[in-house]
């Protein structure tokens, strides 16, 4: 068997592979169209160098290769003396075949790499990491055997396990699965990088929940090095307490069936039952769920209610799907994880791609298991509970923030320019708050690109806005309306002059060229809308240049006060007024604000610093988790 090294992670030649023994001292074909050397030596089938190669279409030998055959046939009929000799002289003849490879053929290849698997050289799948008898239709072949030797790897790519994962990695845009190299920061003590060590030798591929963990770890080092009874605790907090992995197979309107993965991870409950959203996107991961967990345990901690942490969805895509498949889904992914939740357990709240609907679906199928009405789950239901500001809580939550942060510097928001990412539910109540108080907002985005408005939205425009997104169609579709504006594909907004940045997309979506754009369009202060929207490159941009940054575990707490007034008993008694919820969002915020700003200055950091907010609220949040965690013991 003949096997190209296009694929990922394969070496430039690979001589000796033991794969198959026709074809042991056959030198690889490393690109398409490229001569092969055919060297046939002793104890190999002449037959063998009129074989096919793989993904070839079958050919007759011609007359040349059909006599060279008969030639070495009847040298096989010659006496043992003369048989050696002229065994001798085949082994050093070589012969140069010439292959085109078929296209079709050379994007399987790039699903397949070459590595060493307990001393032997075998074919590994790209995608799902492995190899030999888990990918093959014929689970009982021989590796090496003769009637193997034509598509070892032919049979590898027609196994369904290698399809699924196939059909997986295409969903994400046909990107080939690569390690991305951890960034690892540099830290001042021995004892913090200890701990981060010990989490990436636990979790080397969990890029995003290390990323969040060096973050926090980076926070906490002037806590650390005052007593080093909180490196056990910090040890301790990074293990989540519990992890539920689960299939969710669903029927679409069709009659097919489909399965996905889901998530929950219930990170830590030392101060109170979970609270947590749950997230249905196509790049959901176990690394996303923990780090998702991670960050809702701290944000809950610094909140005014003291909750455990707690994240969790699935890699289901739920645009493009009618009411009734996400229906179906919701339910299924229901069936298994509603044995774990509860209202003194964990209660779910809405995140990327789970808005008023899938909440009530969810939650609909939750009280049917249950049995009873209690532990509604924390989401808009504005017919059902009492809260009527729930939607717009986190929303609004992060330009009180911002407030208070331009409030310290005798600033306001007044007339000030802001640039916001994202569309949905977060973004777009950032837009309606700021031209309450008076800002200009000017920009929105999606996945495709974004939307600039020189004039500024109005509430006009948010409306229209939101057809826009209810109706699934593309944001360009403003820039038709209104003339001044203009939508720019494959961009980010982060090049537009502005004076405060709101980023309400995803995680890591400003990298550091995005940061450095940010710089030099003259930003002062970024509120983090989403959790974790920077990468650690960029963090090192916007510090180094002085911009403040909020980080979205205290300026993203509406969303935690909200949930909690809507499940207080008070609350669901009384019809509270939009006034009224408001002004109670605002004291918590200010509460959170003043926290965080508090634990900063107790440990060294000047309040003016851009690193105070954020370390300031990781220090609140990890000490009132450890006072908890040691009181009640190794446990």
């Amino acid at each position: 068997m003949l096997l190209p090294v296009s694929g990922v992670g394969m070496n430039s030649t690979m001589d000796d592979m033991n794969l198959i023994q026709q074809a042991q001292r056959h030198h690889l074909v490393r690109e398409l169209g490229e001569e092969l050397d055919l060297e046939i030596g002793p104890g190999d089938d002449a037959s063998f160098a009129n074989t096919p190669l793989i993904g070839g279409p079958p050919r007759e030998p011609s007359s040349e290769e059909h006599d060279e055959t008969k030639q070495m046939v009847m040298v096989s009929q010659l006496p043992s003396d003369d048989q050696d000799m002229s065994k001798m002289q085949a082994s050093k003849r070589k012969k140069k075949v010439v292959k085109r490879w078929r296209e079709e053929w050379a994007d399987t290849y790039k699903w397949a790499y070459v590595d060493v698997k307990e001393g032997t050289a075998r074919i590994f799948c790209s995608v799902c990491r492995e190899y030999g008898r888990k990918h093959r239709r014929n689970p009982y072949g021989n590796e090496g055997s003769r009637n193997m030797q034509m598509s070892a790897l032919e049979e590898h790519n027609n196994s369904l396990l290698h399809k699924e994962a196939l059909r997986l990695q295409m969903a994400s845009k046909d990107k080939i699965i690569v390690d991305k190299p951890i960034y690892v920061k540099a830290l001042m003590s021995k004892t913090a990088g200890s701990i981060v060590e010990a989490a990436l030798k636990r979790d080397p591929h969990e890029i995003e929940f290390i990323q969040s963990v060096q973050e926090v770890v980076h926070a906490l080092e002037r806590v650390i090095a005052k007593n080093s009874h909180y490196v056990n605790i910090m040890e301790r907090l990074l293990e989540p307490e519990r992890i539920i992995i689960f299939r969710v197979p669903w029927v679409d309107d069709r009659g097919e069936t489909h399965v996905n993965r889901g998530f929950r991870v219930q990170f830590n409950q030392a101060l109170g039952p979970c609270r947590g959203g749950i997230r249905f996107h196509q790049s959901m991961t176990l690394s996303i769920a923990k780090f998702l967990g991670f960050e809702q345990t701290l944000k809950n901690a610094l909140s005014p209610y003291k909750l455990g942490g707690a994240a969790g969805g699935s890699d289901f895509d739920p645009k493009g799907k009618s009411d009734n498949e996400i229906m179906r889904f919701c339910q299924s992914f229901m069936n298994e994880i509603y044995r774990y939740l509860g209202p003194d357990k964990d209660l779910p709240s809405e995140e990327m791609g789970v808005g008023t609907r899938e909440m009530g679906y969810l939650f609909g199928q939750y009280r049917r298991l249950a049995g009873h009405f209690q532990g509604s789950f924390t989401g808009p239901r504005i017919f059902w509970s009492g809260s009527s500001l729930r939607t717009e809580a986190t929303g609004y939550g992060l330009v009180f923030f911002a407030q208070l942060m331009l409030g310290d510097m005798n600033k306001e928001l007044k007339g000030l320019r802001c640039v916001v990412s994202g569309s949905g539910k977060i973004a777009l109540h950032v837009l309606e708050k700021l031209i309450v108080y008076g800002a200009l907002p000017i920009t929105v985005s999606d996945s495709k690109g974004y939307l600039v408005d020189e004039d500024g939205f109005d509430f006009m425009k948010i409306s229209f806005l939101r057809d826009i997104k209810a109706q699934q169609r593309s944001l360009r579709d403003y820039s038709k309306t209104y003339a001044r504006s203009k939508y720019y594909d494959e961009a980010k907004p982060w090049n537009e002059r502005c004076d405060v940045a709101f980023p309400c997309s995803s995680q890591n979506e400003i990298d550091q060229a995005d940061a450095i754009n940010l710089v030099n369009s003259g930003c002062c202060i970024l509120v983090e809308g989403s959790n974790m929207p920077c990468t650690p490159e960029a963090v090192d941009v916007l510090r180094k240049a002085n911009i403040l940054i909020a980080p979205a575990m205290a300026a993203g707490a509406g969303g935690v006060v909200a949930g909690e007034l809507e499940l207080n008993h008070e609350c669901n008694l009384i019809n509270w007024s939009a006034e009224d919820f408001e002004s109670k969002l605002q004291e918590a915020i200010k509460q959170t604000y003043q926290r965080a700003i508090k634990a900063a200055t107790d440990f060294g950091y000047q309040k003016e610093s851009p690193e105070a907010l954020v370390h300031g609220a990781v220090i609140s949040a990890f000490l009132t988790i450890a006072h908890a965690m040691t009181d009640q013991g190794c446990v």
